[in-house]
Parts: C-alpha cells; sequence; structure tokens
C-alpha cells in the first residue's frame, strides 16, 4: 500500500503532528489538502496570482516553523491555517498599502447575488460594467464586511465555516454579510437603470 493511502485516513491535526516529526508524506498530505482554499482567499483578498503563490508558499513554510503552536481545543488545522494567511495577507497590505480590483470571475459571481430572482444582466457591456463596478465597491469595504463577502461569497465557506475562521459567532458572519450586500448595492445602485439605448439588447431587467 502506498504512504499516501495510508495516510488519507488520518486527520489533519495528526497529519500536523507526523508532519512536524519529520514525516514529509504527511506534510505534503496536508499541503494538498489546504492549499487551495489558501490561494482562493489571499488571491481574492490581493487579486494577485504571484501574491497569492508567495503567500501560500510562505503559509506552509510558517506551518512548518510554528505547527508545534496549534491546539486542538482552539479550532481545527485550517483555522489555524487561516490564521497565519490572514495575517500574512494583513502584513501584505500594509506594505503595500493598495488594493487591486478583484477577478472579474470573482465579482460577476459575486454580483449574481445581488440580483433578485427573475433579473438578469443586460448584455455582456452592462455584465463588465457591473464587474468592475464590484471589484472597486468590494475593494473599498471595511475589513470585516471585506472578509465576510471573501470568504462566504468568493471562498464559498459556510456561515459556521467563516465563524469558525473570524472566531465570532453565526448570528455576527450574517448580520456582517447583510450589511455588505446593503453598501454594495447602494454603491452599484446608478447600474439597476437600464439605459434607453440599450432597452433593445433583450428582455433582462435591470441589477438588484
Amino acid at each position: 500500500m502506498a504512504a499516501n493511502d495510508q495516510l488519507a485516513p488520518c486527520s489533519d491535526s495528526d497529519l500536523l503532528r507526523r508532519g512536524l516529526d519529520g514525516d514529509e508524506n504527511a506534510f505534503v498530505l496536508l499541503y494538498d489538502r489546504l492549499k487551495n482554499g489558501v490561494f482562493r482567499y489571499a488571491f481574492y483578498m490581493t487579486n494577485s496570482r504571484s501574491a497569492a503563490e508567495d503567500v501560500t508558499q510562505e503559509v506552509f513554510i510558517l506551518l512548518l516553523r510554528e505547527g508545534s503552536n496549534y491546539r486542538a481545543d482552539l479550532g481545527d488545522v485550517g483555522a489555524f491555517v487561516f490564521g497565519i494567511t490572514r495575517n500574512l495577507v494583513r502584513r501584505r497590505e500594509r506594505r503595500e498599502r493598495a488594493y487591486q480590483a478583484l477577478p472579474h470571475d470573482g465579482a460577476e459571481a459575486l454580483s449574481r447575488t445581488l440580483v433578485s430572482e427573475g433579473e438578469a444582466l443586460t448584455g455582456r457591456v452592462i455584465r463588465n460594467q457591473l464587474a468592475e463596478r464590484v471589484q472597486a465597491a468590494v475593494a473599498s469595504l471595511p475589513d470585516h464586511y471585506r472578509q465576510a463577502v471573501v470568504l462566504c461569497d468568493l471562498c464559498e465557506l459556510s456561515y459556521a465555516e467563516a465563524a469558525a475562521r473570524l472566531h465570532c459567532a453565526v448570528g455576527t458572519i450574517r448580520s456582517r454579510l447583510n450589511r455588505a450586500h446593503a453598501l454594495l448595492s447602494q454603491k452599484l445602485k446608478p447600474l439597476c437603470r437600464v439605459k434607453p439605448e440599450l432597452g433593445a439588447a433583450g428582455p433582462e431587467g435591470c441589477v438588484i
């Protein structure tokens, strides 16, 4: 039986313990389990693939150095790794003091959560304009609202998972997300009126 097959039933905490004890296969498997989530969060928070790759690499280097600080009673390994990721992203933000726009695919996905059922966007032009506005709007949100949007809307974590990552109540996540959506709706409101000259483009309704 291959080493990875033997390790597959192990929990993340077991893999971390084994990895810190020198089991390279265990740490590689833990990396494979967690890397995508780390990369997605770093990517949506920085909107830079290179920055996300750097952060992801730094996270697992630090995990090897500081993994002995992990305590199961304070949360799962994923939450511990998220804390490292969040700190590295914040450190990078303090250095760069600038946000880039969110990628269009993520922005358009978020825009769909702001569209009422039965309504749609009026063609590619409006979709592109909305994406750009959503990108800027998300970047301008206060950090605690932006964290909720990135985790729940873009990284697709459940309320419970986001609450565990941010060390707050599920109700707090719901409240922050609702408030964030309200702020985004206000910022995007000018786009909810279809321009007359584009009215013939199709039967789609207005946004929001």
